[in-house]
């Protein structure tokens, strides 16, 4: 997993590379500068740290002081944090910062509407796998912000067999015994299924958790009586906020939306800068 460093590095040298040349060329002198973060939108906030670390990798004497804690909501107009410090390492890490705290707002600020879209059904919200190459730990963590849960962080941490897998293998219950017969008592095994036939299947060969992928609601409420709790439930595929309360009235326990990560907006949120 990419580190926070790493990533604001690799970040920090896209943007910059051999040279700042607007700075270089507009800044005389080195002059002290104060800037204010700004909200304008309403926003849950999540990676108020993360932009802090921007600015502290450039210049550690730069001071950052956030006025919210990451989870807050946030109104249209409030003013996240105040920044002092050398004017060019303020340039210099201003998109950057920005980039990742906008981003990271996005997911937070997503992620709460689908947590209250289900609120009371007792369904849990999940990511998945779609998220920006390089930035899934910023992701995941901004997922968990706005109240919802990590599904497996990468394919080193969970089974997750999914059709190419059972292709492969040959079936269903040839996939879940292989894996079986591999992984320790500890991990769980989870089951992508796409019709009644599979979830049947799948549940004769002691899979722990089954995905109903794609399945319309009369399918999943089917599905869901099926099973009858012998395994965790999972629905998947084209949820989005207005179906989601829906799907999540169908009994299943758990609901991975692809789309807190891989199609979300970032939010709008800007950085002014001032004489101190």
């Amino acid at each position: 997993m990419i580190g926070l460093d790493a990533i604001i590095e690799n970040a920090l040298m896209e943007d910059i590379h051999t040279g700042d040349l607007t700075t270089q060329a507009v800044m005389g002198e080195k002059r002290t500068m104060c800037a204010v973060l700004k909200a304008k939108e309403d926003l849950v906030l999540a990676g108020i740290e993360v932009a802090a670390s921007v600015f502290h990798f450039l210049d550690r004497s730069i001071t950052f002081q956030a006025h919210f804690a990451d989870g807050s909501r946030i109104g249209k107009g409030s003013i996240i944090a105040e920044i002092s410090g050398d004017a060019a390492f303020l340039l210099q890490g201003e998109r950057v910062a920005l980039n990742l705290l906008q981003r990271m707002c996005g997911v937070a600020t997503q992620t709460a509407a689908y947590v209250e879209a289900v609120r009371g059904t007792g369904a849990r919200v999940v990511d998945t796998r779609k998220t920006t190459p390089g930035l899934r730990m910023l992701e995941k963590y901004a997922v968990r912000v706005g109240g919802g849960i990590n599904h497996r962080t990468g394919l080193y941490d969970g089974i997750l067999i999914k059709e190419n897998h059972i292709a492969a293998a040959g079936g269903i219950t040839e996939a879940i015994t292989r894996a079986r017969a591999y992984i320790p008592h500890t991990l769980k095994i989870e089951v992508e299924t796409e019709t009644l036939p599979q979830v049947s299947e799948a549940l004769a060969a002691g899979a722990d958790i089954i995905m109903l992928d794609n399945m319309d609601v009369a399918t999943m409420v089917e599905a869901v009586a099926m099973i009858g709790g012998k395994a965790l439930t999972e629905a998947s595929g084209g949820v989005n906020l207005s179906t989601i309360r829906q799907i999540a009235e169908t009994g299943v326990n758990i609901i991975s939306v692809g789309a807190l990560t891989h199609s979300v907006r970032a939010m709008d949120i800007s950085m002014l800068m001032e004489g101190c």
